[in-house]
């Protein structure tokens, strides 16, 4: 019984993060396992050996891995540069002020290097944030401590371009818990129609893995992604922080 239940939670991770593209006609789980472990640069054996369980039970996003910087299929993007956003609540793990300073300052992560600039507003936004435990409307419910962190959605008309965060999560502004900043800057990735990169190191990496906010910097496999759908601005050569 235990080994089917871990069976049953390597194939719900395998479907949520490295779908079969392709139609088969039977499930096939080694298949699956080896397009994570090249994904993730590991030894591809189709075989869950002891580095492919490690890159399984980190905390990341929820959003589906894709090679490289890839954007999503269709390749989704804003027809605007203004683009505003609304934090709808807020979690009570760290103080509001806290919280408008992380969300701002991931935006600018990536205002920093497009044409992009973002607006708070307290109405109706492109951009909805939200904090949520488990099932909270999207068919996507989060899955308590630890695992799925986050995620959000591609450009788009209705749920598009909104990011939710698992309030399950231990949320700072530091390295307790999980940097809200890291996070966010991350998942807004998404809403601006970046995929995950390979690329160890980068912010859209899919793994969490914690950075100091304030020597932050954003690598040159995330500037080329995010210039490939928008264009690059006039300080877009210098160093984010």
């Amino acid at each position: 019984m235990v080994y089917l239940l871990f069976l049953l939670n390597i194939q719900a991770y395998l479907n949520s993060f490295f779908p079969m593209v392709n139609e088969v006609n039977e499930y096939n789980m080694e298949e699956q396992i080896k397009k994570m472990q090249e994904f993730f640069h590991l030894n591809i054996t189709g075989m869950l050996d002891t580095e492919t369980m490690e890159v399984m039970n980190q905390p990341r996003c929820g959003v589906p891995d894709v090679s490289e910087w890839s954007e999503f299929p269709g390749t989704p993007t804003w027809d605007k540069t203004f683009l505003t956003y609304r934090i709808n609540n807020y979690t009570p793990d760290m103080p509001r002020n806290k919280v408008d300073e992380a969300i701002a300052k991931a935006f600018k992560v990536w205002s920093d290097v497009t044409p992009l600039k973002f607006q708070k507003t307290m109405k109706r936004a492109d951009i909805e944030i939200w904090f949520a435990s488990g099932a909270h409307g999207d068919f996507h419910p989060f899955d308590g401590r630890g695992n799925v962190l986050a995620h959000a959605y591609a450009p788009g008309d209705g749920i598009g371009g909104d990011a939710h965060f698992d309030e399950d999560e231990k949320w700072s502004e530091t390295n307790r818990g999980f940097n809200l900043f890291i996070v966010a800057a991350h998942e807004f990735g998404h809403s601006l129609g970046m995929g995950h990169s390979n690329v160890r190191g980068a912010l859209m990496y899919p793994t969490y893995s914690y950075t100091n906010s304030d020597t932050f910097s954003l690598s040159e496999d995330d500037m080329q992604g995010i210039q490939a759908l928008y264009e690059a601005s006039a300080n877009s050569g210098e160093v984010w922080q």
